[in-house]
């Protein structure tokens, strides 16, 4: 039997190797994408509260529709080196994956299908649009624009336990209250603050998979 009979996981810096905000920031001018990676780096630190940076982001970029399109192929051309097997591997075994992300569903929701995790599976925000494409608004209602917010939705989801969060920032290690232990991600960026609260650090997915998949009286 697994180790963990759920696991959760972060897209941006975990799943793939860029930050989505950040992506499409950066097809703006330099201040833009400066600032915007400045906040994005302060709320993965615990520096501000997301719900302080997240809709000033969202307005400062004002990503397109066609934007997003686009990121979901910049998630799948920046994938986690051996994120798809080790995910078929823990879902043959059984594990449930649910993607919690404070990204955009539009751009998440086609990159996790293509690692054989379905639409209910994913929890991301919805971004919403004028009838050209232009950035119109965003569901400030949902809680994964706010500190907190994976945690509810984690615990909401009621799942099999035990339960192992991953992630690269302090919104992943705010689930740990509610799963039965948290991985840092530190295969992309590596957060000392995060790395510090964490019951295990994982720098890749095949070490991903061991822990998951070791027999518990091995662990």
């Amino acid at each position: 039997m697994p180790q963990f009979s759920s696991v959760i996981l972060d897209v941006d810096s975990t799943l793939s190797g860029i930050e989505g905000i950040d992506w499409i920031a950066a097809r703006r001018d330099a201040k833009v994408a400066e600032q915007i990676a400045r906040l994005t780096a302060e709320a993965m630190t615990g520096k501000r509260a997301l719900s302080e940076v997240y809709g000033a982001r969202l307005e400062m970029v004002k990503p397109r529709a066609q934007e997003l399109v686009a990121l979901a192929r910049a998630y799948w051309d920046n994938v986690a080196p051996g994120a798809q097997t080790a995910i078929a591997r823990m879902l043959a075994a059984g594990v449930r994956i649910d993607v919690v992300s404070s990204g955009f569903q539009a751009a998440v929701s086609p990159f996790a299908a293509r690692l054989g995790l379905p639409e209910e599976r994913v929890h991301a925000v919805r971004v919403d649009f004028d009838a050209r494409g232009d950035f119109s608004s965003f569901d400030a209602t949902a809680p994964l624009v706010v500190q907190g917010g994976k945690r509810r939705v984690a615990e909401a989801l009621g799942l099999k336990r035990p339960v192992l969060a991953v992630g690269d920032g302090i919104t992943d290690a705010e689930i740990r209250p509610v799963a039965d232990a948290f991985a840092a991600f530190t295969g992309f960026v590596r957060r000392e603050p995060v790395v510090a609260i964490a019951d295990f650090t994982v720098a890749s997915f095949a070490e991903l998979e061991r822990l998951v998949l070791a027999p518990e009286e091995s662990a």
